[in-house]
């Protein structure tokens, strides 16, 4: 047997079959030791994956009056939504509901009738700003756990919020994010802007028709132009979804009972699945009928043959709805007119029933607040955002009522037109053909005196005048400029729609935030936690005192610029206006 030699001698093993090479280098000192497994040292850059997609994903949180939306940037759709209730404010093992024991009607309570369903209010005297920011961190821990699967480490965060919400509920918001969660920076982005995007398109008019009012903002090229509000929402259409029932009841009137006023006879919980399931709204054609005939006192009365039968009217031939009411005293079961369901819808959105003078600035109906808001725009941005309509909020599901806005609204336009100056006065000025403004001149008469010219009416030294035709400087044909010929090759060339009243729909606020923060775009306002931590909101600079070139930052996935962002003067936007 030949006896292997070294790898020296001149039977050489070859280097790939030698044993020796693949022992480590401590094997030759050491002549007997036990079998280890090789050290092989881990790199920091080959960890955990669950640490990697912790860095690189982006939480969008769009929080509104009622509920919570939170999800991955990227995402078509959130993941979870919590909406805020009285069970989010129990304890972990409070069974009080179902203890016979317990007692609790709220019909008693202060101001219980749909206040517990609100994470704020608009008017922050009244609101409690660490509740809001318990409320906020307990949907958001229920919504990490229970849709998006994830634990509550350290992520970046993009906050979609109202344009419109007051600085000490944003303070309260952004205190509980940053000291619960913990986030490097979080992204204000506005809702207005971030459904413009989720549209597809760069100029529009917001509708939002939320729970506490409506308000019309109107984006020309991503910037907000203008902003107007009403009172007339959700909760005012709950309300008068709560009269209707309760007119309709057997003993609707108010009673007393311990001396205690019971304003509210039904829950908020059975009046709202109402509204949002049966009430509807009446069309343009509709309500006009309805307000002629209310007007006109009593009916006509038609003859007819008394031998033939007599034959209802087609108004009359109504369907019913039954209703059951469970939060009632006694339960019952309510039969209503298909056509009363319409009218919590028309008294809180229209009151078709008063003049429009009758109204104050903060309670305006929607068809006038619209037409207003397009009326405030400057020509183009009017042109542009008529034709790009948006509804959006709670209340735009009800039936009838986004078409009846639009039809409302080109109705003012086509009897008033867009002139902001009514009355009578304006009307008989228009009317009175004696006046006429000063300075102008027909268009056809200059026309025929210019065509009537001859060459031989000018003065010796003119020589513009060729043929009948004056030729100047303003209507001389532009040389063509082939730089400028190879420029418009690339651009879009398609004819943009504009001028005509248009609805189009969106994919919503959250989808379109989550498409900004898929697509790298840098907000105007992000916040850093240290110096959040350090100077709260007090610590924001004004809008016109931030160099945008040196606060560009980036969203990728190495996590944003906060060296840079440190050391230099932040914003909070548009919120750091109010």
């Amino acid at each position: 047997m030949a006896s292997s030699s070294t790898p020296g001698g001149g039977g050489a093993v070859p280097q790939h079959r030698s044993v020796a090479s693949i022992r480590s280098p401590h094997h030759h000192t050491s002549g007997s030791s036990n079998p280890s497994t090789p050290h092989r040292p881990i790199h920091s850059n080959f960890g955990s994956p669950s640490s990697l997609r912790a860095d690189e994903d982006i939480i969008i949180i769009e929080l509104g009056t009622r509920k919570l939306q939170v999800g991955f940037a990227g995402d078509a759709a959130p993941r979870g939504c919590v909406w805020f209730g009285p069970e989010q404010l129990r304890r972990v093992g409070d069974f009080r509901d179902w203890s016979p024991e317990y007692k609790f009607d709220w019909r008693k309570t202060k101001d219980s009738w749909g206040r517990d369903h609100e994470l704020w209010d608009y008017d922050v005297r009244g609101n409690d700003l660490g509740l809001i920011g318990d409320k906020i961190e307990r949907a958001l821990r229920d919504a990490y756990t229970k849709y998006m699967l994830i634990d509550s480490r350290p992520r970046r965060m993009v906050c979609v919020l109202p344009s419109g919400l007051p600085i000490p509920v944003l303070s309260a918001a952004l205190d509980s994010l940053f000291s619960r969660f913990q986030p490097p920076t979080i992204s204000l982005l506005s809702s207005s802007i971030a459904l413009t995007v989720g549209a597809g398109v760069r100029s529009s008019l917001i509708i939002d028709l939320g729970w506490r009012e409506t308000v019309v903002t109107g984006v020309y090229e991503y910037r907000e132009m203008n902003c107007n509000r009403s009172i007339r929402g959700g909760k005012l259409l709950a309300e008068r979804t709560h009269n209707l029932l309760a007119k309709h009841l057997s003993n609707a009137e108010k009673k007393e009972e311990n001396g205690e006023k019971i304003d509210y006879q039904l829950s908020f919980e059975e009046c709202n699945d109402i509204a949002t399931r049966l009430v509807w709204c009446k069309s343009n054609q509709q309500s006009t009928k309805t307000a002629e005939t209310s007007s006109e006192g009593l009916p006509t009365l038609h003859e007819q043959d008394e031998s033939e039968p007599p034959t209802p009217a087609a108004d009359e031939k109504t369907s019913t709805v039954s209703i059951p009411l469970r939060s009632y005293k006694k339960p019952v079961t309510l039969e209503l007119p298909w056509d009363a369901l319409a009218e919590p819808a028309e008294d809180a959105f229209f009151d078709s029933q008063y003049s429009a003078q009758s109204f104050d600035d903060h309670e305006l109906p929607l068809h006038l607040l619209v037409y207003r808001s397009l009326l405030q725009l400057p020509l183009d941005a009017r042109a542009l955002c008529m034709s790009r309509i948006i509804f959006t909020g709670g209340c735009s599901s009800v039936l009838g009522l986004r078409s009846r806005i639009v039809d409302e609204v080109m109705k003012l336009v086509q009897v008033i037109g867009w002139d902001g100056v009514v009355g009578k006065g304006v009307e008989q000025t228009r009317a009175n053909p004696k006046i006429k403004p000063k300075g102008v001149r027909p268009v056809a008469s200059t026309t025929a005196s210019t065509a009537t010219r001859s060459p031989s009416s000018a003065g010796p030294g003119v020589d513009e005048e060729l043929d009948g035709v004056w030729h100047d400087a303003a209507n001389a044909l532009m040389e063509v400029d082939p730089i400028e010929e190879q420029l418009k090759r690339g651009r879009d060339n398609r004819p943009v729609f504009q001028g005509k009243m248009r609805a189009i729909e969106s994919v919503g606020a959250w989808s379109g935030a989550s498409l900004v923060a898929q697509l790298k775009a840098s907000p105007v306002s992000t916040i850093d936690r240290e110096i959040w931590l350090q100077h709260g909101a007090a610590g924001a600079s004004k809008a016109g005192e931030v160099d945008q070139k040196s606060s560009r930052q980036s969203l990728g996935a190495g996590g944003l610029i906060r060296g840079s962002a440190s050391g230099a003067s932040w914003t909070l936007g548009v919120w750091g206006a109010n």
